[in-house]
């Protein structure tokens, strides 16, 4: 018997009990579906954590702790393989200001070398980057901070007293710079830490660039960005005023690696393990939470393939009865000299057919599901939530990637077939003098 001709058998056979194969197929559908979207679901809190950890941070970056960091650690650091830059940041530990006209700002002075700044992919709302010592980036934040205090204090003396004890403390919305900051000349000064009183020595830097804002709302950025070669000037300002004892550094510092490549993110995290550094990155954050994502789908796996095994009951059930009712018609066929391998392989096709079809519509079934998630559940959890709050979140509750439909559906045909052997088995078994007996 050609396989075309198998086929119309089990086609035909498969006619003559349509209710009974449709709820087989429905139960094996229903198990299928249940499987792939309860798996969705550990796949859909699992992009949503990696997206929340990977939005506005550089996956290469690798964060170095050290007591000792300096320039020359910096140097050797470079020459590790696949570290694409270093970046040594020193932020002035002193109190400090800035001045522009009537306005003053006390953001933080970081000093780095551009050149490796530019490699790791400082990113800029305006302007350029500095050439040289006099010249800086200001934060995206360093305009808001620029605040007039003459004209804050003349606004606090105009409210009215009995505002703070009817109404509470008021925030005051402070008058600060609003025009344009590139090109323009600010008095930069370093100043005591204990008593806040400026050391009288002003550096004049010039506006250069704007850094580009966080995404992140919550990150504010009014530090001023000034290039290492401003270094020997500061130190040499603060070698003037500092305490004889017990100075505090004039800097304190932190470095960042960049990898040329994520996957060697890891092997540069190692080298610097060994050499007794303290270190971050993200890939080992990313790392863990992919091993618990694993376990867990594995789980959610192991939980859908009870369904589907549950519903094999039924295609076992469908597939014994299949071979009962048909026993004179297998008599017949062994009587013309059909081999036993060909009556089984006929009832295996039956049960695979089933699962097949099962399959393709819990396939087709989880997806629209997976689709009307994703719509309809940000809308009832930001009814109840506050849709403005919810909206930031981002989530995404269901994602159906191929790897769990091709798992899906192996474990479903699998069982499927498992479910149909022992009844095919037992078709061959069966004896073409009894078989014959039988009435129709």
């Amino acid at each position: 018997m050609q396989f075309k001709d198998q086929i119309d058998f089990v086609r035909q056979h498969i006619k003559k009990n349509k209710l009974r194969v449709f709820m087989t197929i429905l139960a094996a559908t229903m198990g299928t579906a249940f499987l792939i979207i309860l798996a969705s679901v550990g796949f859909g809190i699992q992009d949503t954590l990696r997206s929340e950890i990977l939005d506005n941070r550089l996956v290469t970056q690798i964060e170095v702790y050290s007591s000792d960091i300096d320039s020359a650690k910096a140097e050797e650091m470079k020459k590790l393989n696949h570290v694409k830059a270093v970046v040594l940041r020193q932020q002035i530990s002193l109190s400090q200001q800035s001045t522009l006209d009537t306005y003053s700002n006390s953001g933080t002075l970081v000093v780095s070398e551009f050149a490796e700044e530019q490699k790791a992919g400082f990113a800029l709302e305006k302007g350029r980057l500095p050439e040289n010592k006099y010249e800086i980036v200001v934060g995206s934040d360093f305009a808001k901070n620029l605040i007039d205090e003459a004209e804050v204090e003349k606004l606090e003396n105009q409210q009215p007293a009995e505002d703070s004890t009817t109404e509470g403390d008021a925030e005051i919305e402070m008058p600060h710079y609003e025009g344009d900051l590139l090109g323009k000349e600010i008095t930069y000064e370093l100043g005591s830490l204990e008593t806040s009183e400026l050391y009288g020595e002003p550096i004049q830097l010039k506006i250069v660039g704007i850094s580009k804002e966080p995404a992140k709302d919550f990150m504010f950025d009014s530090n001023l960005y000034a290039d290492a070669s401003i270094i020997p000037e500061l130190e040499a300002i603060y070698d003037r005023h500092k305490p004889k004892e017990g100075a505090d550094p004039l800097f304190y510092s932190n470095l960042n690696i960049y990898a040329d490549e994520l996957q060697n993110v890891k092997g540069i995290t190692t080298s610097l393990k060994d050499d007794g550094y303290s270190v971050y990155s993200i890939s080992e954050e990313l790392e863990q939470i992919d091993v618990f994502f694993l376990a867990l789908k594995a789980g959610l796996i192991f939980v859908g393939t009870i369904a589907i095994l549950i519903s094999s009951i039924g295609i076992f059930n469908t597939m014994t009865m299949a071979v009962t009712e048909r026993t004179r018609e297998i008599g017949v066929m062994k009587a013309l000299g059909a081999k036993p391998k060909l009556i089984q392989r006929l009832f295996l096709l039956e049960s695979a057919w089933i699962g097949i079809i099962g399959t393709v519509i819990a396939v087709i079934l989880s997806y629209a599901i997976s689709i009307l998630a994703n719509y309809i559940l940000p809308l009832i959890v930001g009814a109840a939530l506050g849709e403005e709050d919810f909206n930031e979140l981002n989530i995404t509750f269901s994602i159906i990637p191929w790897q769990l439909v091709v798992i899906a559906s192996a474990i479903s045909i699998s069982v499927a077939m498992i479910s149909g052997w022992r009844p095919a088995r037992k078709a061959t078994q069966i004896d073409v003098i009894d078989a014959l007996r039988r009435e129709l």
